[in-house]
């Protein structure tokens, strides 16, 4: 049987975006049981609540939702639960120092199989303001009717 090959994203936490200034990412394994697994391959998964830390030189991603497997009999697993992260010493410790300065936060950003490996990618990421969401909209919204007016103009042209 032929390897899995490429990324195919199970969830994506796009509210993260709006919420958040991303500062840096990084992509982790994650310590999983069979049927979360089998429930992440039929693409199943909630990031709206995750989030990630780092406790005792450890990674740790939690309340992110796996629903259990439907097929699962006692084996199941509880949706809701710490999952540990494998990520290097290293990155780690950039990630643990960044979010010591405060006002820094881990968020889950995607899940997805890597070559037939599940991993998520997670941010260290700054809260957004009120006003921060509302100016980020206003120049998206701004950018697409520039680009519209653009298109439209080279549409004229022709």
């Amino acid at each position: 049987m032929p390897r899995e090959r490429g990324e195919k994203v199970v969830a994506t936490n796009r509210k993260a975006r709006h919420d958040y200034t991303i500062e840096d990412t990084f992509e982790a394994g994650m310590v999983l049981s069979g049927t979360e697994v089998k429930s992440l391959r039929a693409g199943r998964a909630s990031l709206v609540d995750g989030y990630a830390f780092i406790e005792a030189g450890e990674a740790w991603l939690d309340a992110v939702h796996i629903p259990e497997y439907t097929a699962g009999t006692w084996t199941n697993h509880p949706p809701r639960r710490k999952r540990k992260l494998l990520l290097h010493k290293k990155e780690i410790l950039k990630i643990s120092h960044k979010t010591k300065e405060g006002g820094y936060t881990l968020v889950p950003l995607k899940i997805y199989f890597s070559d037939g490996r599940a991993k998520v990618e997670i941010a260290v990421a700054k809260g957004k303001k009120e006003y921060d969401k509302r100016q980020t909209l206003r120049e998206r919204q701004d950018k697409r009717e520039s680009d519209r007016a653009m298109s439209a103009r080279k549409h004229l042209g022709e």
